[in-house]
């Protein structure tokens, strides 16, 4: 498939609304806390009848300090003796975990997020993993994907040495921007040379991927002083760049409210920003995966989309369509079967369900029927960029024509706004569609189609 990308900023201007990720259909916005640890368990053992893989996600939720821009689940703290009662609630989650899955379905998928997962010492990283080896049953190197987020300030070549022995082949690393006056802006002082000890080490040491996180939209950002991070960025040869959209929502994130807003970039200038960051990164030989991702064209993620095998879930964009996915910690979200689970956002709340003998499980939805064929089709426009009408006819057992009525019918002014085109049967997004994917997916979306007012996404670009 064509991978190329076209940047309309008339079309982008008309498009730019609020929207769903869509790393997961329904979103959480839709989970409801009658779902609960009872009905998770039930999930658990219909998933053991169909013996397919494993994921976990482990949430790791200490930071040293605050990012201003942050929007994650996370506790911002400089002491350490923190980490040790948080540890023992997930030990003992593990275990509890495990007990609902067959021992033979093997971990093709790990990832540590947070946070900021090397906030944890040496020992107890080991520990963690120890303890993950212990209840489950883990791919070996050359077919597991074992991932973690690095913040560079926080890791060093001993500690990305250690990684690689625990079992870790890939990483990314948070970069940003490399602009002083930006980094201070945002509280996030990293220098260069920080980034490249870790990166330098990860290579070394034999990681296979390694993919830089940046976000346009920070306090003080402009065009050209964006590309000069960029540039920089491009010669270090990263399998993965990731450009992120800042989304400043002061109201909801505490952090955010300590930026100064008179020195966020007009909108114009993100777009900017973003135009010319997509043309650098296609001069450089990076193709657009979607949804801020950008990898070489022989990354496991392009070789993916091409195949139409693409996956995207909780943690972004994946080769592993096939897994259950158990999320482990605080917030954590899972997806057993056809549910969505998340765990207790609070560390009191959580520690209280675990000292209890109880999964955190406090919310969560059972996909109906209707939910289940619009993510199929969801999925495979935000992951491939077309479908097939008659696939999605036959593992559904619909006609896609009479089904999607009110779908088509949406998407009709997208069609004359060449964004994509319908016919013979496919549904196909056209280079000038690709950055408004996600509007594109909202016309299937059932829930939106039941909502008024604001619905609390961030933008589309």
């Amino acid at each position: 498939m064509e991978q190329g990308i076209s940047f309309d900023l008339g079309l982008i201007r008309r498009y730019d609304q609020s929207g769903p990720r869509y790393t997961s259909y329904p979103t959480a916005v839709e989970f409801d806390e009658r779902f609960g640890p009872a009905v998770y368990a039930a999930a658990c053992a219909r998933s053991n009848l169909s013996g397919r893989p494993l994921s976990l996600y482990f949430h790791l939720p200490f930071c040293d300090t605050v990012c201003f821009y942050c929007a994650c689940n996370k506790v911002a703290t400089k002491d350490r003796s923190l980490a040790p009662p948080y540890l023992e609630r997930l030990h003992r989650e593990i275990e509890m975990q495990s007990a609902l899955f067959d021992r033979h379905r093997v971990v093709e998928q790990l990832h540590w997020g947070g946070g900021t997962p090397t906030f944890l010492s040496h020992d107890q990283m080991q520990g963690l993993m120890d303890q993950t080896r212990r209840h489950f049953t883990l791919a070996d190197d050359a077919t597991g994907e074992f991932s973690i987020e690095i913040d560079p300030r926080e890791a060093d070549a001993a500690t990305v040495a250690l990684l690689r022995r625990l079992g870790f082949n890939r990483m990314s690393l948070g970069v940003q921007d490399f602009d002083p006056r930006v980094q201070a802006a945002v509280n996030r002082i990293q220098s260069e040379a920080q980034t490249l000890e870790v990166l330098d080490a990860a290579r070394a040491e034999g990681f296979r991927s390694i993919s830089l996180d940046l976000i346009y939209g920070l306090p003080l950002q402009t065009a050209e002083s964006f590309l000069s991070t960029l540039d920089r960025i491009i010669e270090l040869t990263p399998d993965r760049v990731s450009v992120f959209n800042y989304a400043h929502l002061p109201s909801r994130f505490k952090p955010q409210r300590r930026i100064n807003e008179a020195e966020l970039p007009a909108p114009e200038v993100k777009l900017e920003i973003l135009q010319s960051t997509i043309a650098r990164l296609g001069e450089a030989g990076y193709v657009y995966i979607g949804m801020d991702h950008f990898a070489r064209p022989d990354d496991e993620l392009a070789l993916a989309q091409r195949a139409g095998t693409l996956y995207r879930n909780f943690q972004g964009y994946s080769t592993h369509a096939d897994c259950d996915l158990i999320g482990l910690g605080v917030t954590s979200i899972g997806k057993v079967d056809n549910t969505y689970s998340q765990n207790r956002r609070e560390l009191d709340e959580y520690y209280a369900d675990i000292d209890a003998g109880h999964l955190p499980v406090f919310r969560g939805l059972e996909l109906n029927r209707d939910d289940l064929i619009r993510r199929d089709v969801i999925t495979r426009l935000i992951c491939n960029f077309q479908l097939s009408m008659p696939v999605v006819e036959a593992a559904w057992d619909i006609v896609f024509a009479d089904y999607f009525a009110d779908a088509l019918s949406r998407l009709e002014v997208m069609v004359a706004d060449g964004l994509l085109e319908i016919g013979d049967g496919t549904i196909r997004i056209l280079p000038r569609g690709r950055l408004l994917v996600r509007n594109i997916c909202m016309a299937f979306d059932a829930y939106l189609a039941n909502k008024s007012g604001p619905i609390g996404f961030s933008k589309v670009i």
